[in-house]
């Protein structure tokens, strides 16, 4: 099923996630790294600038698949909904970390959230996989055989 967001045929919203997926994981590794006794402080300022890319990189990824969502049929638009739900949670799960960090709260509750944005994630990224692989969203069929 082809998407509208679509570059040569190559749907443009799974070559973006990867950004945000990307920097967010790392971010919460460096957030662990800063946990371990001689860890420096420079991990955590790491963390803050990885969680900021990320949030823009969703942003950025979230506007193809906004159209892409929008043609989707009702059943399909259901299961996409339920993503991007929990894609914006996460967005506002990591919003709120960079604000706590950037008044320098000084508790545990920044790490609780990335914990909390990462298995959120995990979840839609599943959603986002039962589209593709169950209900062939953004995949083109093969071309029938040469005559």
């Amino acid at each position: 099923m082809e998407t509208p967001a679509s570059v040569a045929k190559h749907p443009i919203h799974p070559m973006l996630i990867g950004i945000p997926i990307g920097l967010w994981l790392f971010s919460l590794a460096c957030d662990l790294l800063s946990l371990l006794p001689q860890a420096s402080d420079n991990w955590k300022i790491v963390a803050f600038y990885s969680m900021a890319g990320g949030i823009i990189g969703a942003f950025v990824a979230a506007i193809p698949g906004l159209i892409d969502m929008l043609s989707l049929p009702k059943p399909l638009k259901n299961i996409a909904l339920t993503h991007m739900t929990l894609n914006l949670t996460v967005i506002a799960l990591y919003v709120a970390n960079v604000w706590l960090r950037s008044h320098a709260v000084q508790t545990m509750t920044p790490l609780w959230l990335s914990i909390a944005a990462v298995l959120l994630l995990g979840v839609s990224g599943w959603l986002g996989g039962k589209m593709v692989y169950e209900h062939g969203v953004g995949v083109q069929p093969p071309a029938g055989p040469a005559s």
